[in-house]
């Protein structure tokens, strides 16, 4: 049997009604995007590299890595990404990131929570910021979507076995070879945690998976550092033309 909802929560819905994320129109019943834009959102589906996440223009078997894979497979396991990084969907992220709207971190984790099902019982751990720039920016926004997986999948939470030991310059404008160069010896793990990392399965979690040179250092980190396997989950991807 249903029942109604309370007279409270009827007044708080009239008073602050449900929006789109996207464009602000008025949702009837849950948190999320509107019809129309969640029509314009490329969510990636299958096919796509079984290591990096690459989607293919084209039907292939299963567990195919694309070339650049092939050529040189990257420390992490896999990465996976919700949705495509394009002018529709990147006001997503940088509202998120840099409008302080923290509070669709919880439905972009539970979009995140569906593609990685096949991972058994994780460590969930953010990419770090460096201190500095988290004390400018007050908040890590990987950390927010980690906690929220966690929260989602009823994971381990683990912010604190990895940390960023250096500031490095912004990617923006970086070649795929500059952002490896940057990230060299970014990243550590405190040798007092380095215990509890061991022979542990870890799901590293960012907002954009850029050329994947900052998730796959952080891989490198953390295997170093005694991980049994990392897998990687963000939220956009970028697809160079």
């Amino acid at each position: 049997m249903q029942v109604a909802p309370s007279l409270f929560n009827q007044i708080i819905d009239l008073l602050i009604p449900l929006r789109c994320i996207k464009c602000g129109l008025i949702l009837e019943k849950s948190q999320g995007l509107c019809a129309a834009c969640w029509s314009k959102i490329p969510f990636i589906t299958k096919p796509y590299c079984a290591c990096c996440g690459l989607p293919f223009d084209f039907q292939i078997e299963e567990e195919v890595l694309c070339g650049a894979c092939s050529h040189n497979r990257p420390f992490y396991k896999s990465a996976r990404s919700v949705f495509i990084y394009t002018s529709d969907s990147k006001d997503l992220i940088l509202s998120f990131k840099h409008l302080d709207r923290t509070h669709t971190a919880p439905l972009f984790a539970s979009w995140m929570s569906r593609i990685v099902d096949d991972i058994k019982n994780p460590l969930c751990i953010p990419v770090p910021l460096h201190w500095t720039r988290l004390f400018m920016r007050t908040y890590n926004q990987a950390g927010l979507l980690a906690q929220e997986i966690a929260k989602h999948k009823g994971w381990t939470y683990a912010p604190f076995l990895l940390i960023r030991k250096r500031r490095t310059p912004s990617q923006g404008h970086l070649s795929k070879k500059e952002r490896i160069k940057n990230m060299e010896r970014a990243f550590a793990v405190p040798k007092n945690k380095q215990e509890t990392l061991l022979n542990q399965t870890i799901l590293l979690v960012d907002d954009v998976f850029t050329t994947g040179a900052t998730l796959n250092a952080c891989a490198k980190t953390l295997l170093k550092a005694g991980a049994k396997e990392v897998h990687t989950i963000t939220l956009g991807r970028v697809i160079k033309g």
